[in-house]
């Protein structure tokens, strides 16, 4: 049986703590996904379209989707139908758009990760970062190879003009996108850290741990609480397995480095489903449907194939 201190102080005390963090981390992250900084990341786009020998409204769509991943697709799916793009080159400038996409929810993203996961959210990100710029550069080298060269490159010429910053719509946009964030995390994080601590703690996974001792699999390198998390993660959201994942690393369950390779597993293999609930419904809007399908495939297979690059090396290495 669990004593009511004991629950308040290991329980009750924590999530209300790990509330208030994300809740603050969740409006700052909001606030800084709505500031329009889209003529200063054209300047960063510049060198790396031209590295990559793509088109000047490529650099432009990437340095839109800092800010807004259907405005980025639009542009490139405009300049395809009016034949200023390949498809090839449709192709490599929606995977070259990676990085930014990352980065469009990575404010929000990080503030969200580091209260639940704490020390392991700075090898986590790492890594997901280290993925993405692994998926740049495989686009740039590429385009490198099968592009011819560009001259009189103008990334900002392709750019919608720039849009006064007006603070009323800025603060509009964050409290709206706070509210439905905040309660989806919520809705995660609350039972399942709560579930996980007594289920931690009434020894189940002690239970998982010796059923695992005779039934080996492929993932046995991992420990059972890792793989609890790897499933939430397949069968809900990835604020599920990061609520499982902050309560089994609270209680000394698990290390770091399991539960960091536990997220990036379970990313790798949610990934598709993701894809599907998510990507393909706003990619068939903008593309036809088949060429939505593909540049998903595409997309989704390059991820993959980056984040295992970089999950063996943090394996091995980390």
């Amino acid at each position: 049986m669990f004593s009511i201190p004991e629950l308040w102080t290991d329980l009750i005390i924590p999530l209300l703590r790990l509330c208030l963090f994300i809740s603050v981390g969740v409006f700052v992250g909001n606030f800084i996904e709505a500031m329009n900084w889209t003529r200063f990341m054209a300047m960063f786009a510049a060198p790396l379209v031209r590295a990559g020998r793509l088109k000047d409204i490529s650099g432009a769509s990437f340095s839109m989707a800092f800010f807004s991943g259907v405005s980025a697709n639009t542009m490139l799916a405009e300049a395809y139908e009016q034949k200023k793009l390949s498809r090839k080159e449709l192709v490599l400038s929606n995977l070259f758009n990676s990085l930014p996409t990352y980065f469009l929810h990575l404010p929000t993203t990080f503030f969200i990760i580091a209260p639940l996961i704490k020390a392991a959210a700075i090898p986590y990100l790492s890594l997901t970062i280290s993925s993405a710029v692994l998926r740049t550069i495989v686009v740039i080298i590429i385009g490198r190879f099968f592009l011819p060269a560009r001259k009189d490159l103008c990334v900002q010429c392709e750019l919608p003009p720039t849009e006064k910053l007006e603070w009323a719509k800025v603060f509009s946009k964050v409290r709206s996108r706070f509210g439905k964030r905040f309660k989806q995390v919520m809705i995660f994080t609350v039972p399942i850290y709560s579930l996980f601590y007594f289920l931690q703690n009434a020894g189940f996974f002690a239970l998982i741990e010796r059923f695992m001792a005779d039934h080996t699999g492929i993932l046995s390198f991992l420990p059972p609480q890792a793989i609890s998390i790897i499933v939430l993660q397949l069968g809900a959201e990835f604020s599920a397995g990061l609520a499982a994942a902050g309560s089994l690393l609270d209680s000394g369950a698990l290390g770091i480095k399991e539960v960091v390779l536990a997220l990036i597993i379970g990313n790798i293999l949610s990934s598709p489903v993701r894809a599907i609930r998510h990507q393909l419904p706003y990619y068939s809007g903008i593309f036809s449907p088949a060429l939505a399908v593909r540049l998903i495939f595409y997309n989704q297979s390059l991820r993959a194939g980056s984040l295992m690059v970089v999950g063996v090396v943090y394996y091995f290495l980390g």
